[in-house]
């Protein structure tokens, strides 16, 4: 299955190389982030179908993306180690784990197209941030690619809202409002280390990301005394193999491009793919507003693309 989702992907991906010329250099390592993410969004999905226990899944995952993070140390003669570093590193893995907690917990309470649809809007976060405090101002086809960016946030809101869970009242709101926050801090969080930090520390900030997370998720699961099933990890092991890449190849965007053009492209690239790779395995059909929030997303594209 795996396999025929990342050739479909693979083709998906060509598709949008060709028709907005993004076969530059310095685009494939976005297109990469996009490939990656999509990939980690559909097994949240299989895992999501399978009513697996989210909390094994993420476990197997930093395991394994903590190993492909120590490997890639290992192959790297000019990292650099430092305390600031690993505390960074360190609250950054917390940070993940607890933004996954209020992901599964918003997928419960609100739906899971609400879910999703709240954690790409986040992208406000680190793009409000990049223009106020690193001076990275758009020019107009970049404002006319945010417009058309937000215009397909919106219209995926009323695709997926007829279908959203009714019950809980405000709780749901406050668990859409943390995914918000907490994947728009992330983000912004990467970006940071780009700017304050030397590229040389990367490979040890990537692996204390991932490998504080693992065991903050362990922890959690030795306290609660959670029963691991063997499915449901050997997903969780699947999930971490695109998770270190995607990192990565951000912190590798974000060095080439300026962060108001990588997080909209990025997200807007991951609901379409991963919309289109739904329909493409599960069948799922989409509404008028669907169709619509598409489009919008494919114009949003051309222009930041056309803007950079």
């Amino acid at each position: 299955m795996l396999v025929g989702v990342f050739f479909k992907q693979i083709a998906a991906l060509s598709f949008f190389i060709k028709i907005f010329n993004l076969n530059k250099l310095y685009m494939h390592f976005l297109l990469l982030v996009i490939l990656c993410s999509t990939s980690i969004a559909l097994i949240l999905k299989y895992n999501d179908t399978r009513k697996g226990e989210l909390i094994v899944l993420l476990a197997g995952n930093y395991l394994v993306a903590s190993s492909i993070a120590l490997i890639l140390l290992l192959i790297s003669p000019s990292a650099i180690f430092s305390s600031q570093t690993l505390l960074f590193g360190a609250a950054l893995g917390f940070l993940f784990v607890i933004t996954f907690f209020a992901l599964a917990l918003a997928i419960k309470h609100a739906g899971t197209g609400l879910a999703i649809t709240s954690s790409r809007l986040s992208v406000i976060i680190p793009i409000i941030i990049s223009i106020l405090f690193f001076n990275e101002t758009p020019n107009e086809l970049y404002l006319i690619g945010f417009v058309f960016t937000f215009i397909t946030f919106i219209l995926f809101y009323f695709s997926v809202k007829s279908g959203h869970k009714d019950g809980d009242g405000k709780l749901k709101y406050l668990f859409l409002l943390a995914v918000f926050v907490g994947i728009g801090i992330n983000d912004f969080a990467l970006k940071l280390f780009k700017v304050i930090r030397i590229e040389q520390e990367e490979p040890f900030f990537i692996l204390f990301i991932f490998s504080s997370a693992f065991i903050y998720s362990s922890a959690y699961i030795i306290i609660k005394k959670i029963k691991i099933e063997k499915q449901t990890a050997l997903w969780g092991f699947t999930l971490g193999i695109p998770n270190v890449p995607t990192t990565v190849f951000l912190l590798n965007a974000l060095a080439i491009l300026p962060a108001i053009v990588v997080f909209p492209l990025m997200n807007v690239g991951i609901i379409l793919l991963t919309t289109l790779m739904a329909f493409w395995i599960w069948k799922e059909k989409l509404n008028r507003w669907g169709v619509l929030a598409l489009a919008s997303g494919l114009i949003a594209i051309l222009f930041l693309s056309l803007g950079r």
